[in-house]
């Protein structure tokens, strides 16, 4: 039963995202969907290999290799063939998607960190002479906030300093791992995509909160969102870095600006009370990651227990 329910947890992802979005702050609901997304996307996955496992042990050649009773799996394990061949297709799917994100992120964090280092000067702060408006941060070692002088130009004094905490934001909380994270896990498993966009998002509105409580304005913070964004979009900055997080829009998706996307909705947030946690919210989502887990130990558990048996048997 624990292996059949497993991988519909996942489904639980666009609530989840909705509600974490809304009600909880942008820090907490990146910390829970982050986690979400692995942990749902990792146990689903494992339990559709636990069926291609348990189904592979029935071939009676493959059982007598592994000095299992092809009789104890057989009467122990109920799934159909059909069932174990689709489980086994979408569970070689994932490792193949996984794999292939996995290669090209970690392509990705080379050439930015790369880029990173290439970038005049020591500060983490670089000054490009750019007409285009543009601002963005870049993982590295250091990583480093790069902010065009049309971006400048556009921008007030006090729009300026809300600007740059919201870099130091992505740049010291190292957003980057947590949105590499959900992508990851919505490459495994498509299921969990919304909450992979729920922690991009939830990045930005973390990187303005902090720029909030820097400031001590929000409408200040809203209003220089809302400019920076504006000038983006008619000086058309050319393509950032791939992984770059920026004030305007992430990077890491390639939101439109012309939408009624992201950036319409965080202006609306910082014009709103700052957000607070509700505890059962957080409480819930906690409660739907521990039970995808406990399923998951569980359905490993009764595989182990049934080869277990098999083996005792084999050798009598």
């Amino acid at each position: 039963m624990f292996v059949y329910a497993t991988p519909l947890f996942p489904l639980a992802s666009l609530p989840l995202a909705r509600l974490a979005t809304t009600r909880l702050h942008p820090r907490h609901t990146t910390w829970l969907l982050s986690l979400a997304a692995v942990v749902l996307a990792a146990t689903s996955c494992g339990a559709l290999g636990l069926v291609a496992i348990a189904a592979l042990v029935r071939i009676p050649t493959l059982a007598h290799l592994a000095h299992l009773s092809h009789r104890v799996i057989a009467t122990g394990d109920s799934t159909s063939g059909a069932i174990a061949t689709i489980a086994g297709i979408l569970f070689g799917a994932a490792l193949l998607a996984t794999a292939t994100f996995t290669i090209a992120r970690t392509r990705s964090l080379a050439a930015a960190f790369g880029h990173a280092r290439a970038l005049p000067g020591a500060a983490s702060l670089v000054i490009t002479q750019d007409q285009a408006a543009d601002a963005y941060t870049i993982p590295g070692n250091p990583g480093r906030i790069v902010v065009s002088t049309g971006m400048l130009d556009a921008l007030d004094t006090p729009a300026r300093r809300a600007l740059l905490a919201h870099e130091h934001a992505h740049l010291h909380g190292h957003h980057y791992l947590y949105a590499t994270a959900a992508r990851l896990a919505a490459a495994a498993n498509p299921l969990v995509r919304p909450l992979a966009a729920a922690v991009e998002y939830a990045l930005e509105r973390w990187a303005d909160e902090h720029a909030a409580d820097t400031v001590g304005d929000r409408h200040q913070v809203a209003a220089a969102i809302a400019t920076a964004a504006i000038a983006a979009k008619h000086t058309r900055a050319r393509p950032s870095p791939t992984l770059a997080l920026g004030a305007v829009f992430s990077r890491t998706s390639t939101p439109r600006l012309d939408d009624a996307g992201p950036v319409p909705r965080r202006v609306a947030a910082l014009l709103a009370p700052a957000p607070r946690t509700s505890l059962p919210i957080l409480a819930a989502g906690l409660v739907v990651i521990a039970l995808a887990g406990l399923f998951a130990l569980e359905a490993a558990n009764d595989l182990q227990d049934l080869l277990s048996l098999a083996h005792v048997a084999a050798r009598r």
